[in-house]
């Protein structure tokens, strides 16, 4: 164990991915990782010297149950910081699977599964994490637990590098409708993240942190962005019932979106470097028959909407506490 604290002046050996949130360490030969921990009211640091340079992978091989610990808790509080809040199911899927190094198939937004030995390992780890007063807990509106960052957990973030604020106004309180929207798409940006895509999660776009910045594309922030080199998909979570003014902007943006896609032969360029793939609709069937009549409606076939336009109305459901 090293016991000096970090200098300020000092970067870190770990850098967090800033898609991804993969712990990526130097390329070199050597290296050293040093992983933040808090014990005894003092700032200190596991030491980890790899030769290979690959990920924490190489992390998780060491034989040191401390270092795996350390490693294990840190990527719970970076995942946390990027999604703002999670259930334990959701931080045993995206913390003990598997990632793909990039996209192999195309995208695929059926939930991912958790194995019941990374469900007991998420719950050994936050209870570490809740006992050192890492992250907050909240009972939420279908009784299950969700997690976020305390000032303590944020704070040992800022000290990797990683810039990171409290959740706890996000967990406070909120609508069953707004819960089921988020753990919606949270759970659809774990398994692009799973599968290999660069994910912006709805907590990230929220705060500006994506392609789109604070002002987004057109005036509207999807609800989750994936992207495979310079494609780009919008996923948009919606239900049969949205406020009329939103509904008729949702209308305006899709149209610009479309004609803009009478232009290209393949998406919508959106800019040098990004290309608008697709909009999925995470939606009911509802919704969807809806959302086609009005845009047939204001002139646009259905051959046209398809092209860009999906819906997926079966992986998930709306209903009051069912969730996949």
């Amino acid at each position: 164990m090293c016991g000096r604290p970090a200098r300020a002046n000092e970067r870190p050996a770990v850098q967090a991915g800033k898609e991804n949130g993969e712990l990526q360490l130097p390329s070199s030969c050597t290296a050293t990782l040093y992983i933040p921990h808090r014990m005894g009211g003092r700032t200190g640091c596991f030491a980890y010297t790899s030769t290979s340079g690959t990920s924490t992978g190489d992390v998780m091989a060491h034989k040191d149950g401390r270092v795996i610990a350390r490693a294990r808790e840190f990527r719970i509080l970076r995942t946390l910081q990027r999604f703002g809040f999670l259930r334990t199911r959701d931080l045993a899927r995206i913390c003990w699977t598997r990632w793909l190094p990039k996209p192999v198939a195309p995208l695929s937004l059926a939930p991912v599964h958790s194995t019941a030995s990374a469900l007991r390992m998420a719950q050994r780890t936050l209870k570490r994490l809740r006992t050192m007063r890492c992250v907050i807990s909240a009972q939420a509106p279908d009784g299950s637990i969700v997690y976020t960052l305390s000032e303590a957990g944020a704070r040992m973030l800022k000290e990797a590098g990683i810039d990171a604020a409290s959740g706890k106004d996000l967990v406070r309180g909120f609508s069953s409708a707004y819960f089921r929207h988020r753990c919606i798409a949270n759970e659809i940006a774990i398994a692009g993240i799973t599968q290999g895509f660069r994910v912006s999660t709805e907590r990230e776009i929220s705060q500006g942190r994506w392609l789109g910045g604070e002002a987004g594309i057109f005036g509207k922030r999807p609800d989750v962005v994936l992207r495979d080199g310079k494609r780009v998909i919008f996923g948009e979570v919606e239900k049969s019932r949205k406020r009329a003014s939103e509904y008729q902007g949702l209308l305006r943006w899709l149209g610009r979106i479309l004609e803009l896609q009478k232009r290209s032969q393949d998406g919508v360029q959106l800019g040098s470097e990004v290309v608008l793939e697709r909009v999925i609709f995470i939606c009911t069937q509802a919704f969807q028959a809806k959302l086609q009549r009005d845009l047939e409606a204001a002139g646009w076939s259905l051959a046209q909407q398809n092209s860009l336009i999906h819906y997926s109305t079966e992986l998930y459901s709306f209903r009051d506490i069912l969730f996949p």
